[in-house]
């Protein structure tokens, strides 16, 4: 239930709080007074499109507030955004005078696509050219879905999954079947790909060891003349004394006093290893030297290796790492693209299976709902009867489509006759605006009663926005009974600008516009006890004072 209205600066509205009630709540007030903002208001709530200019001039921004009794349900669901005590959940929406807007739930930031699907699941919002919406083929479909009940919701669900499965399948097989020259194309490229690599053997190991030897080939001269200039300073070839014959002699010094002085004794074994390490280093240099063996052609086999080595990485990564796993990747694909004969073959076996399982949910939903559209079409004409449209004539039409579609593979067509002995045709086609309304009327009975709950919720709060124009008279008066049996079920908001709906509401709003404001300003009362029927005269287009005008409202309050 919708406990308060609040909204500020909207408008021709600086503010104005409704504090409804349980049943039926009408709001009644003269043409032009703003009745329209506050369906404005609520579209806004529902997570409707902010119109440019709606905030009041001179404000920075408007603001609509919804205030809903909460349910063990939405409790539960809304466990992360409410506290666990909480009775009340607050919806809002704030409009900046630049454009931006924000939305709220529970007091949180929330987007407006979440606002309005909870909102939609809240509030059922019918504008006075609903007809029109209910005129469309889908929606037709929707209201003959409700009425079959929870099980077709299920049934739907079933429809929708398998659709998209098939669909799913459907677009990979059209992928599998491209233009199979393509598919040759990118066969040659691959293999070609991974033929040059599979040739050149890379290997990360070899790579670091190829280095190292290209920089010692591209050194080797300098290498040997090192090596060799080191040890002919040790020992010469020539005979000439060297560090080692200069370290002998003073070795054999040292030798000569050994035993005289212990201190002496340790530096002479320090010097006899540094001559020994001079000798051995000698030698070393010379095997180092002998050692080094460059084949002319070998510089230029290890470059040539390199640079093959540095084609592929330039190719494919920039590091062998890259190239191997590029490679690996080729080899997948050509595995996918060889085998794409049998995954063609699979893939017929697989949508055969995924039609026949969506052809198996389309029959049921066929079924439900041939069998649910005379009952709803009985339903519909009970309620038109009521409805001072007794001799009208209303049928479902259920014809199979060329193809299924997510919500099965039926056209729903509402054919109505408002008078007797006129041909029936396609409700869009048929009836007056104030023949539409009733008709849209005894649809949303329907579809918001009974087994059509499934339309919504019982707790959706149902929001009527003229929906009674063109209609006057004892038609009136039938509007708002059936206005009222709806209330009677869940909660109604009524915007009218009929008296004998009004006379029938359980809580009476009347918004007045004061045009000397300026800006001009609309506000909104309560009407209580006496003030009513005011209102009501002038609903009948009698002034204030009028005694028959004002016994003719007593009338319809009592008869209420």
């Amino acid at each position: 239930m919708l406990c308060e209205l609040r909204v500020e600066n909207l408008l021709l509205i600086e503010r104005a709080e409704l504090r409804l009630a349980p049943g039926l709540n009408v709001l009644t007030g003269e043409t032009g007074a703003g009745k329209t903002v506050l369906a404005g208001a609520l579209d806004l709530l529902l997570g409707g499109r902010a119109r440019s200019r709606i905030v009041r001039p001179g404000a920075a921004e408007a603001y609509v507030e919804g205030v809903f009794a909460l349910t063990e349900g939405l409790r539960r669901e809304l466990a992360e955004r409410v506290p666990a005590d909480a009775e009340e959940l607050v919806l809002g929406r704030r409009v900046s005078a630049e454009g931006p807007t924000r939305a709220y739930i529970g007091g949180r930031a929330a987007t407006v696509g979440e606002l309005r699907e909870l909102a939609g699941r809240l509030l059922a919002f019918y504008g006075q050219h609903e007809h029109r919406r209910l005129a469309l083929a889908s929606e037709q479909l929707e209201i003959l879905d409700a009425y079959c009940g929870d099980g077709q919701r299920a049934r739907r669900s079933e429809c929708a999954g398998a659709h998209a499965a098939l669909r799913k399948l459907e677009a990979a097989r059209a992928t599998l079947e491209q233009d199979a020259g393509a598919r040759e194309r990118e066969l040659d490229l691959l293999r070609f790909e991974l033929s040059e690599i599979d040739a050149a053997e890379p290997d990360e190991g070899e790579e670091l060891e190829l280095t190292a030897e290209r920089d010692r080939l591209r050194h080797v001269e300098g290498l040997r003349q090192a090596a060799l200039g080191g040890a002919e300073a040790i020992a010469p070839d020539d005979g000439a004394v060297g560090a080692a014959g200069l370290l002998g002699g003073a070795e054999r010094e040292l030798d000569a006093l050994a035993g005289v002085d212990p201190r002496l004794d340790a530096l002479a074994q320090r010097y006899r290893a540094l001559r020994l390490e001079a000798d051995d280093l000698a030698g070393e240099l010379r095997r180092y030297e002998s050692s080094i063996d460059a084949p002319g052609e070998r510089l230029a086999e290890v470059e040539d290796r390199v640079a093959a080595l540095d084609r592929l990485k330039r190719k494919h990564g920039g590091s062998l790492a890259a190239v191997l796993e590029h490679a690996e990747t080729c080899r997948d694909r050509v595995t996918e693209l060889t085998g794409a004969e049998a995954a063609l073959a699979r893939s017929d076996e697989e949508l055969a299976q995924a039609q026949a399982r969506l052809d198996q949910v389309v029959a049921k939903l066929r079924a439900a709902r041939v069998a649910a559209a005379p009952k709803l079409a009985r339903a519909v004409r009970e309620r038109l009867a009521k409805l001072a449209l007794e001799g009208a004539r209303f049928e479902v039409a259920v014809d199979d489509r060329e193809t299924a579609g997510p919500r099965g593979g039926d056209a729903v067509e509402f054919v109505i006759a408002p008078n007797a002995g006129v041909p029936g045709g396609p409700l869009r086609e048929v009836g007056s605006g104030g023949e539409l309304s009733r008709i849209m009327l005894a649809l949303l009975s329907v579809a918001h009663s009974g087994r059509g709950r499934a339309a919504g919720g019982d707790d959706q709060v149902l929001i009527f926005d003229e929906v009674d124009a063109g209609i006057g008279g004892r038609t009136a008066r039938a509007v708002g009974e059936h206005l009222s049996v709806l209330a009677g079920q869940r909660q109604v908001l009524c915007i009218t600008h009929l008296a004998q709906v009004a006379s029938l509401a359980t809580r009476h709003f009347r918004i007045a516009k004061d045009a000397a404001a300026e800006p001009a300003r609309a506000t909104v009362s309560e009407l209580e006890n006496d003030a009513v029927v005011p209102e009501i005269v002038r609903m009948l287009g009698a002034d204030v004072g009028d005694s028959a005008a004002e016994r003719h409202a007593l009338e319809l309050l009592r008869a209420a």
